[in-house]
């Protein structure tokens, strides 16, 4: 999503901006002042030890559904395959936030289309009016961009720009359910729920400028909840990669607000879904370049390097497009970088390849800072 505290990264991937959320929620429903609208970190405290501390236990359905939680999200992001061979990008998430009686959601859509070298985003923010609450496992409309599901069993339809898709997803490993049992505790009297799913595989319809398209492909989903609102000022560094040889690898790098990483974790889910839980030592990441945008004037880094000794597994991350940067601050309050990138490596000596995605948050507050 990220000395090492146990388990706290695998909570902290958009955790700024699904606070963010809650509170522009609260905002647009009149709830507070818009000057109100800037989270304050919590202090992280070691939990004691132990894996096991879940209050109750994950179960599916069940808890694919929504749950009474001051922040909860369903996140999305993909690559899409048409049958020449054109390949795009996107991104899916719903935010939830309930605080003092009130229920909003903000919703994020983006396409990256790698052959027309374009990047397309829009966003969305709505009241709990018009968001179903389904039976069995979710049934979001935000402003008529539909993610419905249960058991890794989804669908999902948007539009943006040029561009509409209607999906259907399956999974195609078991859950991940972080810290063992999908329950990570703060230690500071907080906490959350986390699972992903890894691996879905996609079939559907992909508009382009009026054309439809038949689309497969793959995607990665997270969902995440609880009433929490610890997360790093600094921002994070955060990478999903599914490689061609079925290993599915999650890291994060959590950063002071100077941009120095201090907790480094992951997780790498072999093909039959097993998880191997990495820890900073475990791994490196390292910048190869930046990009600075027109729009925004924010830098980030703009392709990295990955290595995993003890994987004997080394990665070359490349953006599809250099500009995909999302503006959200009329919805979530933040700016930041989320985009697909092409992955290309060696393991154990042989060439390995795949796709991943990468987010980045933090950055356009240094700028700010002038830092």
């Amino acid at each position: 999503m990220l000395a090492i505290p146990r388990r706290l990264p695998a909570v902290s991937r958009p955790i700024a901006a699904a606070v963010a959320a809650v509170l522009a929620v609260q905002v647009a429903l009149g709830a507070v002042a818009a000057q109100e609208a800037s989270p304050v970190a919590s202090p992280y405290v070691e939990p004691p030890p132990g894996v096991n501390d879940a209050p109750v236990p994950v179960e599916f359905p069940r808890d694919d559904g929504p749950h009474d939680a001051a922040i909860e999200w369903w996140y999305y992001t993909g690559h899409l395959f048409t049958a020449d061979g054109s390949r795009f990008g996107f991104e899916q998430v719903v935010f939830k936030g309930q605080s003092t009686g009130l229920t909003g959601y903000a919703s994020h859509v983006a396409i990256t289309d790698a052959a027309a070298e374009r990047f397309s985003y829009d966003q969305k923010l709505v009241g709990e009016a018009g968001v179903s609450t389904a039976a069995v496992g979710f049934d979001l409309n935000v402003g008529g961009w539909l993610m419905r599901g249960a058991n890794g069993d989804d669908r999902l339809r948007a539009d943006v720009g040029d561009y509409a898709y209607a999906l259907a997803l399956t999974a195609e490993k078991p859950a991940t359910l972080h810290d063992g049992d999908g329950f990570i505790d703060y230690g500071n009297g907080q906490g959350s729920y986390y699972y992903s799913r890894t691996r879905m595989a996609v079939d559907g319809t992909l508009v382009v400028a009026g054309q439809s398209l038949a689309v497969t492909g793959e995607a990665w989903m997270d969902h995440q909840w609880g009433d929490f609102d610890t997360f790093a000022e600094g921002g994070w560094d955060w990478f999903s990669v599914q490689l061609d040889d079925g290993t599915d690898l999650m890291l994060y790098l959590i950063n002071a607000p100077d941009g120095t990483p201090v907790i480094l974790d992951g997780s790498l889910v072999d093909r039959d879904g097993s998880l191997t839980i990495l820890d900073g030592p475990d791994f490196s990441v390292e910048p190869t370049t930046n990009w600075t945008s027109p729009e925004t004037g924010v830098t980030y880094p703009s392709g990295w390097e990955i290595a995993l000794p003890d994987e004997d597994l080394a990665l070359t991350l490349t953006p599809t497009v250099a500009d995909q940067e999302l503006d959200t601050t009329r919805t979530t309050g933040v700016i930041y970088w989320e985009g697909e990138v092409t992955v290309e490596g060696v393991r154990a000596g042989e060439p390995v390849g795949g796709l991943g995605y990468v987010e980045l948050t933090g950055y356009a507050e240094r700028t700010r800072g002038g830092e």
